[in-house]
């Protein structure tokens, strides 16, 4: 079966150095490049992966990331950072370069904002493109206050990272409530990524089975993505990918829901093929 991680990065300073306008450096146990992450997915049986600008180490730069994907040979696609200054002729390079949507960091100050003129802007050029929007937030309330806009957006919206839910304010924490509702009202996208973030417990992270589960229900089996977010930036503590997949596997027992999660959805919105 074709299986995509839909969220992982990928670095290598031997094509690329660090950029100035970079939201966090990248440690030296945090590098790894585009073939060491088809390799690995080859091991556990994983046939494609999407590439996530993160702000951190190359900014706003994604010159690696679309060699990466140029030779991958179809199994990679990308989601980029759309700075307001970026020429025309760099959009149409990210779409035949197979950039398949730009994110918003809605907590990082250095980020392309969703917010006023320039998010404007931006959604405007991703709706020219054929994009879909994909937005990563720390704090629940950032999220509240862009849902008006995401609503707005006329394109899809992929939400990162499970909505970082804060497990001491529990499933009926306001955020996240607004988040359930946002999944259900709307024909956003979630992705199940993430809970090394905010596990407070760690491996096996079983303390965030009852936040997955929330969150399929109110989504939808048809409107969930997984990542695993290699090379795990900014990790608590050891992270692996293995893991990580089998907690999926714990809250997603059938294998014909994990086939919907793992390939046919991302494949969907990513337009990828086997």
């Amino acid at each position: 079966m074709p299986a995509v991680d839909s969220h992982a990065h990928a670095f290598d300073l031997t094509r690329q150095g660090w950029g100035g306008d970079r939201g966090f450096d990248i440690q030296p146990n945090e590098l790894g490049t585009a073939p060491q992450f088809l390799h690995m997915l080859a091991s556990h049986g994983f046939t494609h992966g999407v590439l996530i600008n993160p702000l951190g180490g190359y900014g706003a730069n994604n010159t690696y990331m679309l060699e990466a994907i140029a030779e991958s040979r179809g199994r990679l696609k990308g989601v980029a950072l759309l700075p307001e200054a970026t020429p025309e002729a760099e959009i149409r390079r990210m779409v035949e370069g197979g950039i398949a949507g730009i994110r918003f960091n809605l907590d990082f100050p250095t980020s392309p904002p969703l917010h006023g003129p320039a998010g404007a802007w931006a959604l405007a050029q991703a709706r020219e493109a054929g994009w879909l929007a994909q937005v990563h937030y720390h704090h629940g309330d950032s999220f509240v206050a862009a849902i008006p806009v995401l609503r707005r957006a006329g394109l899809p919206v992929i939400i990162d990272h499970s909505g970082r839910p804060e497990l001491q304010g529990g499933l009926h924490q306001p955020a996240f409530q607004a988040l359930l509702d946002f999944g259900r009202s709307s024909d956003a996208v979630i992705k199940l990524s993430g809970i090394f973030r905010f596990s407070e417990t760690g491996s096996p992270y079983a303390d965030t089975d009852a936040y997955i589960a929330a969150l399929i229900e109110a989504f939808g089996m048809d409107r969930c993505i997984w990542g695993s977010d290699w090379p795990f930036l900014r990790a608590k503590a050891r992270t692996d990918f293995g893991p990580l997949l089998a907690a999926l596997h714990r809250v997603v027992p059938a294998a014909g829901d994990r086939e919907q999660i793992l390939w046919h959805n991302p494949a969907r919105l990513f337009r990828m093929s086997p």
